[in-house]
């Protein structure tokens, strides 16, 4: 049986409640009047479903929310490819300079993503590529955390397995695809989440380069909205809780997933 542990599990309340709070905000009011908003109590005292309509159909949401997801899902899907073969070769294969190559690919981590943020785009705009979803999806490719998970993973497999599969006559190629990449779709699946999360959070750089309506993701569409309805705050937190939706059912859902590959890579959850 569990011992009581008061202090810690206070504290575990207090800091959800703190990053609660603005979650349960946003779905109150976004079923509140705009009276309520202002005069009325923080509970609604009538509930306004029709703000979720109106929200879905002042902005063409439906197009937001496909573009979404399609760049989130490419954009993982090749995070995934680029992080197994290159985690893969950093702790399997043997190479002159591959520790530091790692490093180097680590040190990407610590550099932020506003002084890339001009290189990318002159980049992307001599490839003619702005306004497309090549721009939205090829400079995030791929991940130097997700090949940190996946090398950490790769490591604590046992050497003599693959050794006998050699043995056997077996190439790099199938011994990656038949070894490690099975025992590892659990630090595959909480790499996939964060990155599906950071594509789909992803506000600045779509924002810059997208012009039309047709390519614009949830957030940029959310942001636009703003300036279309400022005024009607139970809209803009109707459409604010239609974008985070998708984002809590992934996390809930596999949230499981991320602390057993967090503890599995030697990272504290």
């Amino acid at each position: 049986m569990r011992k009581a542990r008061p202090v810690q599990d206070t504290l575990v309340l207090l800091v959800t409640a703190v990053f609660a709070a603005p979650l349960v905000w946003m779905v109150l009011t976004a079923v509140k009047s705009q009276a309520d908003v202002y005069m009325g109590p923080l509970w609604p005292r009538s509930v306004h479903l029709e703000n979720f309509r109106l929200a879905w159909e002042t902005a063409p949401f439906g197009r937001y929310f496909l573009n979404s997801l399609v760049v989130a899902s490419v954009t993982t899907a090749s995070v995934l490819l680029t992080s197994i073969l290159a985690a893969y070769a950093f702790a399997r294969l043997r190479f002159a300079g591959r520790d530091w190559l790692f490093l180097l690919a680590l040190g990407t981590l610590m550099v932020p993503g506003e002084v890339l943020l001009v290189p990318n785009f002159v980049t992307v705009k001599r490839l003619g590529w702005l306004d497309t979803y090549a721009a939205l999806v090829v400079p995030f490719a791929a991940s130097a955390f997700g090949i940190f998970v996946l090398r950490q993973t790769f490591r604590k497999l046992p050497v003599e397995l693959e050794e006998a599969m050699f043995v056997d006559g077996a190439s790099p190629w199938t011994v990656l695809w038949r070894l490690y990449v099975p025992v590892t779709l659990t630090s595959a699946a909480a790499a996939a989440i964060f990155v599906f999360l950071g594509a789909w959070n992803a506000l600045v750089w779509p924002l810059v380069v997208t012009g039309s309506t047709a390519m614009r993701t949830v957030q940029v569409g959310l942001a636009s909205l703003i300036y279309d309805q400022g005024y009607n705050l139970p809209v803009l937190m109707a459409a604010a809780t239609l974008v985070a939706l998708p984002v809590l059912l992934v996390y809930f859902a596999f949230q499981r997933l991320f602390v057993e590959a967090a503890l599995q890579s030697g990272l504290k959850s």
